[in-house]
């Protein structure tokens, strides 16, 4: 358990750097981050639309936001170095499966020279640097044998996406390898999470925003591959993962500079099938149809992960169950009296145990 006063002690005046802050998972790190009283600078493209969460909680009120392209490694070198950060939270990708078969290329370009940039960068840094860098769950080579995935297994990929963020792995340790050593201040490591739910996601193809979406428009929702089995947690579990790793990594050295797996515990997973009917449970519309075939490209049907060297090295145990993060995110959609700003530091406050 992470709480705020113990965020406040490694994050507060300190300068953090964010690439991605637009997106869904950084919009909601920003604002951690501003309750811990770090100085954040932000650096990824415009969010797509006006309903996009770091829209919707007036973001650039809470950082110092840059709009670039990950792969201008010109630009991204300029911002960086002239914030001087102690801690890097590379978050800038592209992170739909379905996206990545429409754009390869691009999935490829961003997910890996994107990464590739922020490392370069960093090896520029002659002073101590937290550099964190977010991968996915799905950086495995899943032959859904039925076991979770320790750090150690074999990286791969059938999809673009997912072959992309393995890649990134690669490049991650052979960067650590070659040039952070243990006499290099800056320190590097990868975070993959399972796969993530929360308030102010509304990216598509993804199985809560498509729900909410049914819901707000009283429309049947059509449910792909409903046996297939996630780690699902709520946003708040591995970014409170990510700053821990992100704090031990600043203060204590380079033991922790390696992968950790953040997800919800093994006996804690659920299927499709089951994470749409626990929401339906708190939001009632039309019955939702799940269909009895695949169609569409390869998506893995079975993931897993062992998340025993987090809890071990870093003391991460998840706080919110599967069926917790469910509620918690399908209240939040539902809250229409609130600002997104307010449910979103509401939900923080309860995660982080906040002292009033």
């Amino acid at each position: 358990m992470v709480t705020l006063a113990e965020l406040r002690k490694v994050y507060a005046g300190r300068h953090v750097f964010v690439t991605g802050h637009t997106g869904f998972k950084g919009s909601w790190l920003i604002q951690i981050l501003n309750e811990a009283g770090a100085v954040v600078k932000g650096y990824a493209l415009e969010p797509e639309t006006s309903q996009d969460l770091y829209s919707t909680i007036n973001g650039d009120e809470l950082c110092d936001s840059v709009i670039g392209d990950i792969r201008d490694l010109k630009k991204l070198h300029h911002e960086i170095t002239a914030f001087r950060p102690d801690f890097i939270f590379h978050l800038a990708a592209q992170p739909l499966v379905r996206h990545s078969y429409e754009q390869p290329l691009y999935t490829w370009e961003v997910n890996v020279n994107g990464t590739a940039h922020v490392l370069e960068v960093a090896r520029s840094l002659d002073y101590p640097c937290s550099v964190l860098c977010i991968t996915t769950d799905k950086v495995y080579e899943n032959q859904e044998k039925g076991l979770p995935f320790k750090e150690g297994d074999a990286l791969g990929g059938h999809d673009p996406y997912s072959a992309s963020k393995a890649g990134a792995e690669i490049l991650i340790a052979s960067y650590r390898a070659s040039f952070f050593g243990p006499e290099n201040p800056v320190r590097v490591a990868s975070a993959r999470a399972g796969n993530v739910i929360g308030g102010g996601d509304w990216a598509r193809d993804r199985i809560v925003p498509d729900f909410v979406r049914a819901r707000q428009s009283s429309k049947v929702m059509q449910v792909r591959r409903p046996d297939a089995v996630r780690p699902w947690q709520h946003v708040l579990e591995p970014l409170a993962g990510y700053l821990k790793l992100a704090a031990e990594l600043y203060t204590k050295g380079g033991h922790f500079a390696s992968a950790y797996n953040f997800g919800p515990e093994t006996d804690d997973v659920l299927t499709v099938k089951q994470l749409i009917s626990e929401a339906a449970l708190s939001w009632e519309g039309p019955e939702v149809e799940f269909a009895q075939n695949s169609e569409g490209p390869h998506e893995a049907g079975l993931l897993m992960l062992d998340i025993s060297k987090a809890r071990n090295e870093l003391g991460f145990v998840p706080v919110w169950t599967a069926k917790d993060a469910i509620r918690e995110t399908i209240e939040w959609y539902k809250n229409t009296e609130e600002s997104d700003r307010e449910k979103c530091r509401a939900q923080i406050r309860s995660y982080f145990r906040a002292e009033e």
